[in-house]
């Protein structure tokens, strides 16, 4: 089969399309699925340059979500041949072929298009938990939603605004800014334009922000602790600037406020309960037509090392993905 292939670790994190990849060969609860489309993220370019918390051993072909339909199945798997899947995955993504574990995969339907069933297994779980598992979002809050153009801050954007929040956010360049506001923000500021803290103590009348989700880390996590209204929560999702901060926890004891983290794959380990139900609640918020995946950008297979090219250099909005079968 064809299939991306990262053999080394390296800075620029390098991968190759290969025609001759073995099919993978699947476990009792696993089953083979024919990928249909698969999910492009910030953390695939960092698994490919060794500097993500899962190290996949070598050689390994990236990507974590993937939607597609059954051909093979193990004797203990829930699903059937010709079953329609979508799912998230240690990696195995780019490729004609994955395996899926039984644990965070789901039926769609066959008419539910693969472009939105891809933007669900993991953009949408983390805002879902961030917001609701982590930060306790009541509605009547406040909600900054950083990189609000991009796969979490959209997401993140459409739930809190369901859940009744007030939402800001912040993104960088007009249209992406115009963009935020179509999603629900009430607020959208062009971080571009001189940063975004003044932006929010204007919009909040002085207060701050109950929640800030933070997908982007280094000093984007800094300032948002001073945005933090009193008890506020600042929930990291992620390090998409490439930068961890080191949070003063002075900030926090000033403002009585709470630093959370959201690792959605880990729930496969630490909270299996909860990823079926996870899944469960945000397929029936997409069938309710409350959140609509964003998804402009989509490459086929032979395109992918520039989907990913494209997503570390933040030229694309919303969720990223590969199609089988697109246009090149």
């Amino acid at each position: 089969m064809r299939a991306w292939v990262v053999s080394e670790i390296t800075q620029s994190g390098s991968m190759a399309l290969r025609h001759d990849v073995a099919e993978p060969t699947v476990a009792a609860d696993e089953c083979l699925v024919r990928v249909e489309a698969a999910g492009v993220n910030f953390l695939d370019t960092l698994m490919m340059r060794g500097l993500y918390q899962v190290k996949p051993r070598l050689p390994f072909t990236p990507g974590v979500e993937i939607v597609g339909v059954v051909v093979e199945r193990g004797p203990d798997s829930p699903y059937a041949v010709g079953d329609r899947l979508c799912a998230l995955v240690d990696q195995g993504g780019f490729a004609e072929f994955a395996r899926v574990p039984r644990l965070a995969s789901l039926r769609i339907p066959a008419d539910m298009p693969a472009r939105d069933a891809v933007s669900l297994p993991s953009v949408y779980p983390t805002a879902f938990l961030a917001l609701r598992d982590r930060a306790r979002l009541e509605a009547g809050e406040s909600v900054l939603v950083h990189a609000g153009a991009g796969g979490v801050g959209s997401a993140a954007i459409q739930l809190a605004r369901h859940w009744g929040a007030r939402v800001l956010a912040t993104a960088g360049g007009p249209d992406k800014v115009e963009l935020c506001r179509e999603l629900g923000a009430s607020v959208a500021i062009d971080y571009r334009g001189g940063g975004f803290v003044e932006s929010v103590r204007e919009a909040t009348g002085g207060k701050g922000v109950d929640i800030v989700v933070d997908p982007v880390g280094g000093k984007v996590t800094l300032d948002s602790l001073r945005c933090l209204a009193w008890g506020g929560r600042l929930v990291v999702v992620g390090f998409a600037g490439g930068a961890i901060a080191e949070i003063p926890a002075n900030r926090l004891l000033l403002k009585n406020a709470a630093a959370l983290g959201v690792y959605w794959g880990e729930y496969r380990t630490h909270h299996p309960e909860r990823v079926e139900r996870t899944f469960r609640e945000i397929f029936d918020l997409y069938a309710a037509g409350v959140v609509r995946p964003l998804v402009r950008d989509v490459f086929p297979l032979e395109q992918a090392d520039r989907a990913l090219a494209a997503i570390a250099s933040r030229a694309t909005v919303g969720k990223v993905a590969i199609l089988m079968g697109a246009p090149s």
